[in-house]
């Protein structure tokens, strides 16, 4: 059994055949997906896909890629936090890798809208779904100044070093892998993944993107999930079924999910 810690089977190219991608998970054991919204302009879509599928999850929040997108007020994440199926807030984070040199400058509005995410966080008890790319210093930093720990949650495609995964876990977040783990030339990951305690590691696709090997390159989907979870049972040198228990108990415990076949 597998779980999809993190997809996004709202955006257009999973959605138009909505009904195929659900049936390939069921074909390849993934019995739970929990889809993340990045605007909130799409959060209906999110919505009508969970609350139409009984192991389809949703959160709520702004992707800190989209500067001119409508943010939420911290009451506006409190009070769409409080619906049926939403068990997370995010993503959320800082993204400086295509404007690092200006970061600065120029990413205030990111590092404004990660506070916020955190606070409501906090006030909802719902966990933190957490996107870092390039900015790895200041999310440490926001997430330490925020108590970000009391609401704990997730270092969702994570992409850093050990020693950032480290101060992550420090704060009592957990880790998730992506096809990224899959890939022969990601080396420093290789390690992190042989290195994260097997109690705080969730698994996910990222879908449509990040395609593990033996897909790379091609549209991802949660039913590839489980080629996850087999590259880190290669690299940690146990069995993928015990990858795919230990990643959906931490699934289930942390999102505070009833751990039921779909």
């Amino acid at each position: 059994m597998f779980v999809d810690s993190h997809c996004h089977i709202d955006f257009p190219e999973l959605r138009e055949r909505l009904p195929a991608v659900l049936a390939a998970m069921r074909a390849n054991d993934v019995t739970h997906a929990l889809c993340i919204s990045v605007l909130l302009a799409d959060w209906p879509n999110v919505m009508a896909i969970a609350d139409a599928h009984p192991n389809v999850y949703a959160t709520v929040g702004v992707h800190p890629d989209y500067e001119d997108a409508n943010d939420p007020t911290e009451d506006d994440l409190v009070a769409l936090a409080a619906r049926e199926k939403v068990v997370g807030i995010g993503e959320t984070g800082l993204d400086y890798y295509r404007i690092e040199q200006f970061a600065d400058r120029t990413c205030g509005w990111q590092r404004t809208r990660f506070r916020r995410h955190i606070r409501a966080a906090r006030r909802s008890a719902k966990p933190l779904v957490i996107h870092t790319r390039s900015a790895a210093e200041d999310t440490l930093a926001i997430m330490r100044e925020e108590a970000a720990g009391e609401a704990g949650g997730v270092m969702h495609c994570f992409t850093e070093t050990w020693e950032t995964a480290k101060a992550c876990l420090d704060l009592g977040f957990h880790i998730s892998f992506s096809g990224i783990v899959t890939f022969r030339n990601a080396k420093d990951l290789h390690d992190v993944a042989r290195r994260v305690p097997l109690d705080r590691m969730l698994i996910e696709t990222d879908s449509p993107y990040l395609a593990p090997v033996p897909f790379r390159g091609k549209t991802n989907e949660p039913a590839y999930v489980k080629h996850v979870a087999e590259g880190i049972a290669t690299l940690r040198g146990i069995s993928v079924e015990e990858i795919a228990a230990r990643t959906s108990e931490n699934f289930f415990r942390l999102f505070r999910i009833e751990d039921t076949a779909a």
